[in-house]
């Protein structure tokens, strides 16, 4: 009797608490998943960048359209600024116009920071362009890894 009371307690008190090789087993577990799930989710937030910088080119070409119904050219009209009249920032992007004329011009978003590394422009018949990013360029807005035209 008095050795099963020693067997007891002594089972008792090794049930407590984990081993050594179970604590490694989990933290190799969480390591693989970090590895596997931080890439991921730093594409996630990217692409959410790449989405500022592609609606501010569309809404840039519209205004840039609406300005040439109103005075027949791209160019400031004086009185009247041309919506390309000055760069801007949108998000991770810096937004600017090159090659402007009566009858055309391109707007083009350069990533800084986070997006640095992609350049995506438009011009005035909506041609789309991937002209810099670590994945892939085009003839299109590349917003994802892996995307094509």
């Amino acid at each position: 009797m008095q050795n099963d009371r020693k067997h007891s307690i002594f089972h008792q008190l090794r049930s407590n608490g984990f081993t050594l090789i179970e604590l490694m087993i989990v933290v190799a577990i969480i390591g693989i998943l970090a590895a596997i799930a931080i890439p991921s989710y730093r594409d996630y937030v990217l692409r959410g960048y790449l989405v500022d910088a592609t609606s501010a080119l569309s809404a840039t070409r519209a205004r840039m359209e609406q300005y040439f119904q109103d005075n027949r050219t791209y160019v400031a009209v004086t009185g009247f600024p041309s919506p390309c009249a000055s760069t801007f920032t949108v998000g991770k992007f810096s937004v600017a116009c090159s090659n402007v004329t009566a009858v055309s011009y391109t707007v083009t978003a350069t990533g800084t920071g986070a997006a640095a590394g992609f350049t995506f422009t438009i011009d005035q018949t909506n041609a789309q362009a991937t002209t810099a990013s670590p994945w892939t360029t085009g003839a299109c807005w590349i917003t994802k890894r892996g995307g094509t035209c």
